[in-house]
């Protein structure tokens, strides 16, 4: 249980990073901070959509223009140490510093060790733990300096009987979660916070949509998640720091009672599905 925690300002002219920002939870969070009014890092992949994968960095970008906010669309391969730092550098030469930092970008493998090819192994550990550390690391000095920093990585909470038939994928995405409760201890008053969150449910995505993992009935949408993100956004650093959060068990502890408006069916309430639970699959990468 969460204590009673202060809310700090909002996200008015804040800066912020999103990567794997071309579609799914990610543009729907880059909606949000538009509408909340930050500036708004679109960072992805895609320049081009596809009919698989519909959106690219600058149809969000023109989205959040469209919101009245301010977007630099950035093609950015997270696995590249290049590509990141050439991010955070742009992010700051054009806004002139980072407050937020939200790894979303993500590669999904969830099969037996026997049926991993290395090459799936790296792509993970690369898009998934490795690219969290290096984009956190690289925009370290400049959340220091916004004295109300903040960063998260999508990952669960740490559950080792998960990890038969997802070995590899939970140890990218179990490594993301540790960086957050390394991090948060490393960073203690210091100004900036580092949480990890994750969803209860399938969330609606691209990468649910092309897995055929379930179906409207099954799903979110991703406004969860926003409304979580924003939570932890808007709460003092010095009082929300290496948490692995779940979003509607942090939402609850929050005040929330209506999860029905979150859901893809309106006649059916998804059922929880947690790491342990999610099917075989893969490959996507979600950005």
């Amino acid at each position: 249980m969460l204590p009673n925690m202060s809310k700090q300002e909002d996200l008015k002219g804040k800066v912020a990073i999103i990567t794997g920002a071309s579609r799914g939870i990610g543009a729907a969070l880059a909606r949000r901070f538009a509408s909340e009014g930050a500036k708004v890092v679109v960072a992805a992949k895609s320049e081009q959509p596809k009919p698989t994968l519909p959106g690219s960095i600058h149809t969000v970008a023109e989205e959040v223009r469209g919101l009245g906010a301010e977007a630099l669309p950035l093609k950015v391969d997270v696995s590249k140490q290049e590509d990141i730092e050439n991010l955070v550098q742009q992010t700051v030469d054009t806004f002139g510093g980072i407050d937020v930092v939200i790894n979303n970008a993500g590669a999904l493998w969830w099969q037996d060790v026997a049926e991993t090819p290395m090459k799936r192994f790296d792509l993970m550990m690369n898009v998934n733990a490795r690219a969290s550390f290096a984009l956190t690391q690289a925009a370290l000095p400049y959340l220091l300096k916004s004295r109300a920093g903040h960063v998260l990585v999508f990952s669960p909470p740490i559950d080792l009987s998960a990890l038969p038939g997802k070995v590899a994928y939970l140890i990218s995405k179990f490594g993301m979660t540790m960086l957050a409760i390394g991090l948060a201890e490393e960073l203690k008053g210091k100004g900036v916070a580092i949480n990890a969150l994750w969803p209860v449910t399938a969330i609606e995505s691209q990468a649910t949509i092309n897995f055929k993992l379930g179906g409207p009935k099954t799903w979110r949408k991703p406004d969860i998640l926003c409304d979580a993100v924003m939570e932890v956004l808007t709460t003092d650093p010095a009082e929300l720091s290496g948490h692995a959060l779940l979003d509607e068990d942090f939402l609850r502890e929050r005040g929330y009672t209506d999860f029905a408006k979150y859901r893809c069916d309106p006649d059916h309430e998804p059922p929880r599905i947690m790491a342990k639970d999610l099917p075989k699959a893969g490959p996507l990468w979600g950005n």
